[in-house]
């Protein structure tokens, strides 16, 4: 185990040192471990539930995809999702689809 407190923004273990910041050797986020670290990014279902990292969830209503002969069917389960800024802020993997961005919006937490 590090030293060194997670990463904030992507909560990984393997930060380094540089002068007086610290470095996430995964996403290389910097950051000043002695300045209070702000809130988290916060995430809200489409019920109003709260998702965090790791959350399962299940897609709404089915959901095109550009250059997929099919959509993503309601009620496909997400495992294991990470949570990001932007538009898209759901990075995960599908099962027949791989890897890709969902909006928050359109799934439910199990």
């Amino acid at each position: 185990m590090s030293e060194f407190p997670p990463c904030p923004k992507c909560q990984s273990e393997y930060a380094y040192p540089s002068d007086n910041l610290l470095i996430c050797s995964e996403c290389f986020h910097e950051w000043d471990p002695n300045e209070a670290v702000e809130e988290g990014i916060k995430v809200l279902d489409s019920n109003g539930n709260e998702l965090q990292n790791g959350d399962t969830v299940i897609v709404i209503k089915d959901l095109p995809v550009k250059g997929a002969p099919k959509p993503i069917k309601m009620g496909t389960k997400v495992k294991n999702i990470r949570l990001t800024d932007g538009d898209h802020n759901i990075d995960c993997k599908i099962d027949g689809f791989g890897a890709m961005g969902l909006k928050s919006e359109f799934v439910k937490k199990v």
